[in-house]
């Protein structure tokens, strides 16, 4: 990927293991909402915070880019080889360098806003773009109470008022080892 210059981009980082419609939806939500001129599905080996991912790195990004065929604004990527890391901050630095917006989104769960201040360079993170969280079940409480939040005052961080999605990777790998 070379140089590009789109007035605001999102990135929806993690392992995607597996892809899913809620990944999707919430891709359209901001798409909307945020008015973006393209999102782009970071797809990574592994999760850091998780032991082992569930399917192959060949077939999530296959399933990712079935998933998102249909919307132009939907690129899936795999950064891991290029930039040397699956560090969100690394992704970000790859999309200043590449991207001279000063428009980055990234797009994340209320779930890994709770522990977003594990994240490496959580706060260069937080410089270099705008974190846009939205709805997970079980977690918008605690994401609005967590320890970034006291820290940064709301600066930064939007929330998006999404309906709940009830899917989710964890869901659909239960489903394949009930099988």
């Amino acid at each position: 990927m070379g140089k590009s210059s789109y007035k605001s981009l999102g990135i929806l980082g993690g392992s995607f293991d597996p892809p899913h419609q809620g990944h999707l939806r919430l891709c359209e939500i901001a798409l909307k909402k945020l008015k973006l001129s393209k999102i782009f599905w970071v797809v990574t080996k592994k999760n850091p915070f998780k032991r082992k991912v569930f399917f192959s790195l060949k077939k999530r990004l296959y399933e990712s880019k079935k998933i998102s065929k249909g919307n132009k604004k939907i690129k899936v990527i795999y950064l891991d080889k290029k930039i040397g890391s699956s560090r969100t901050i690394n992704v970000v630095k790859y999309f200043r360098k590449i991207n001279k917006t000063n428009k980055i989104y990234l797009l994340i769960g209320s779930d890994n806003l709770v522990s977003f201040h594990k994240w490496k360079d959580y706060e260069k993170i937080i410089d270099f773009c705008h974190i846009v969280v939205f709805s997970r079940k079980g977690y918008d409480k605690m994401a609005r109470k967590s320890a970034i939040m006291k820290s940064l005052k709301n600066k930064k961080i939007k929330f998006i008022r999404n309906k709940k999605i009830n899917i989710s990777s964890t869901i659909i790998r239960k489903y394949y080892n009930n099988q």
